[in-house]
């Protein structure tokens, strides 16, 4: 007989995208959602065990589509230069504690967008990590990018005449998870909306993603600027990252061709609120704008029904893992989204991106009793996902015990 519980919850967050729901009453049964109400003393059950949950939000567990597992979010540039070079042994500790704090946030799946040494693809092939937590890692290893150009921290390029899809081929370990691409270089933090030429023709690009698709993986594109994002949507690649100044036309072109989008915005504002010794030769004005202008886009793209999934990229500088999720929610709100519209994109868009649906899903009747519960209301919720009560994994709590 499959196991029973039931839960209060203050407020429901369902993940649709759907209005706030409040004073429910959750049937688990198993490891399934078997029923949704309106909580009424005389639904509750004696012998069911019971957790009341009336000053907390439930929601979907977050995902995160864009972080890099083997970095911190440190602004020391000495510290970053010398964990971007550091040995298999001191990354693994380091990889180990980004996960733990994921899991602290609500956080249950993640994307990871490379490392030049393929140290968080090593993590993944040490399969006792599986039981330590719950949290679901999909791993890129090495990027690939154009020799000369942006991308040597974190990714790796291919021989000289050597196509990209070759190399690829070559040295794809066939446990990756998705395909990382560098197609552009990074936003100028002096010279506003500066656009760096792409990396990989059309012709090469393409041939890639056709590689990667008759493998069963979708292929994640760094870009930014209006044509190396359009190369890289007419070959075909499943998600733009980053995006800043690709323009509208770009947008409209996504939306018609579900390519999805993931605009980590953060890195903006956390490098926009630095001071001038911790980010020397920026300029604070530029930073200003391109946020700006990166919110501006967002507002376009929820207009026009473009598939956006969240993601931070964590470990790039002033980003920290776990907690800057919660700052992106706060972006997309101040972009126009509703906190239940940034909340699926948190949420059911990163799974489906990620391909882990099945784990994580709207919160329904017939479906997985998975799930996060946090104490605080609607009002104060983005400010607070760091106040995670209780997470519910296929219907069982993970740690303490919240019942009466």
């Amino acid at each position: 007989m499959e196991r029973e519980q039931q839960i209060r919850a203050g407020w429901l967050i369902d993940g649709s995208g759907a209005a706030i729901r409040k004073n429910l009453l959750l049937t688990l049964k198993g490891p399934v959602i078997h029923g949704i109400e309106d909580f009424t003393e005389s639904g509750c059950h004696p012998d069911v065990p019971f957790i009341d949950l009336s000053d907390c939000c439930i929601l979907p567990p977050l995902v995160d589509c864009h972080v890099h597992i083997t970095l911190s979010g440190s602004m020391d540039p000495h510290l970053r230069r010398k964990q971007s070079g550091a040995d298999y042994g001191a990354i693994r500790h380091r990889i180990s504690r980004n996960i733990s704090t994921y899991l602290a946030h609500g956080i249950l799946a993640v994307r990871d967008a490379g490392d030049c040494h393929g140290h968080g693809l090593r993590f993944k092939e040490e399969k006792a990590y599986r039981n330590e937590l719950p949290v679901i890692v999909k791993h890129s290893g090495s990027g690939w990018h154009r020799k000369g150009r942006y991308g040597r921290m974190i990714a790796r390029c291919p021989r000289e005449g050597e196509s990209l899809a070759a190399a690829f081929c070559r040295e794809d370990e066939h446990n990756t998870d998705h395909v990382k691409i560098i197609q552009s270089g990074i936003n100028s933090l002096t010279d506003y909306g500066r656009e760096t030429a792409e990396q990989f023709c059309l012709e090469e690009l393409a041939e890639l993603v056709k590689t990667a698709q008759r493998r069963g993986l979708k292929v994640m594109a760094h870009a930014n600027g209006a044509h190396p994002v359009r190369t890289a949507i007419v070959a075909g690649c499943d998600s733009i990252e980053h995006g800043f100044f690709m323009g509208e036309e770009n947008l409209r072109r996504m939306a018609g061709e579900g390519t999805v989008w993931v605009p980590t915005i953060c890195t903006m504002r956390a490098m926009g609120r630095a001071t001038r010794s911790d980010l020397p030769g920026s300029d604070p004005e530029v930073l200003e704008k391109t946020l700006q202008q990166q919110l501006r886009q967002l507002g376009f793209a929820k207009s026009a029904g473009l598939k956006v999934a969240m993601g931070t990229d964590a470990g790039s500088w002033g980003v920290d893992h776990g907690v800057s999720l919660a700052s992106e929610i706060q972006l997309f709100m101040e972009a126009g989204y509703s906190l239940p519209q940034a909340l699926r994109c948190a949420s059911v868009s990163g799974a489906e991106l990620l391909g882990v649906e099945q784990h994580i899903a709207e919160l329904r009747a017939g479906g997985p009793a998975t799930f996060i519960a946090v104490n605080a209301s609607p009002a104060m919720l983005a400010l607070r996902l760091a106040a995670v009560k209780g997470v519910w994994l296929n219907g069982v709590l993970q740690g303490r015990d919240l019942r009466r």
